[in-house]
């Protein structure tokens, strides 16, 4: 059995299409029933799980052979660094409890550091927290996932401004369609965990690293209207992030983040990972968020 946490998802749904397209039994981990008809719809076994109870997460956990962690940033929350670090605990917990044979976790590119790269120490936390587990343990760190632009789809097209928080607007940096990122995720738990005492760390990005101003032209291309990259001034990133409605904690770890990237602290830890590359463009990925959208506009007149 196979278990999957987040399966709804777009990491988690396509790492358990893909189990079950190969014939596996999976568990499809969810906080609300209500998100799990598609799942269950594809074969998947169906469990109700509230990460911040250890038994809740033993129960889900029970008689798995391998286990597809994802903590989710609780974005809501007044302290999310605080309540996330919570969750991690709450599943370690559980975790050292009846450790599985093997132990996927997926997190980001950066998670080396330990300080000064916002929402990514909560990865590196993640990952240390779960090095005290028996499992045999796969690390799969990912770039930023291309489906974050979906939140400034509606100023891009609406305004034709693409905001962005990377500095310079022409500097390339990794990306990844999270559906790629899920169905490595898959392949690695198929092939078996790590035959070595220490983590397998594994990375993944497109084959093409990108630029705000390279996004900026295809929604351009796709959509047909003029849409240019301006880039947010450094004093005033804090003030558009909560004015987007992010909370002031959430808002500041965005901030720390954004200035670790620029610096060029987000990326592949060089000679630890292994490097992965997914086949999905920004394209393909940006085609369907915009033909979703154009549908609800439409809808709505």
């Amino acid at each position: 059995m196979f278990v999957i946490f987040g399966a709804t998802g777009h990491v988690g749904r396509a790492s358990a299409s893909a189990l079950r397209r190969a014939g596996q039994r999976v568990r499809a981990v969810v906080r609300d029933a209500a998100q799990a008809d598609a799942l269950a719809a594809i074969g998947c076994e169906i469990a109700l799980a509230d990460l911040n109870d250890a038994n809740s997460v033993a129960r889900a956990i029970d008689g798995a052979q391998a286990v597809q962690w994802l903590c989710p940033v609780p974005h809501p929350h007044d302290d999310p660094a605080a309540a996330m670090r919570h969750i991690i605990d709450t599943g370690v917990a559980a975790l050292r409890l009846a450790a599985p044979p093997q132990l996927l976790a997926l997190s980001d590119y950066g998670a080396e550091h330990a300080s000064g790269t916002g929402i990514t120490t909560l990865f590196h936390y993640l990952e240390t927290q779960l090095r005290t587990i028996a499992s045999p343990l796969t690390l799969l760190r990912s770039a930023e996932h291309m489906q974050n632009w979906a939140r400034v789809l509606p100023v891009a097209l609406g305004q034709g401004v693409l905001p962005s928080l990377h500095d310079p607007l022409d500097k390339l940096f990794p990306t990844v369609a999270a559906q790629d990122v899920g169905a490595l995720a898959a392949q690695l738990l198929l092939d078996g965990g790590p035959s070595r005492a220490t983590p397998r760390v594994v990375s993944i990005e497109a084959k093409e690293r990108v630029s705000a101003l390279g996004v900026a032209r295809t929604l351009a291309e796709l959509s047909g209207r003029p849409v240019v990259a301006r880039q947010v001034p450094r004093g005033e990133w804090h003030a558009v992030l909560r004015g987007s409605g992010l909370g002031e904690r959430y808002a500041q770890l965005i901030v720390d983040l954004y200035d670790a990237h620029n610096a060029g602290r987000i990326d592949v830890e060089a000679n630890v990972s292994e490097r992965r590359f997914g086949t999905t463009t920004l394209k393909q990925v940006l085609e369907p968020l915009l033909s979703r959208m154009s549908g609800t506009e439409t809808a709505a007149r």
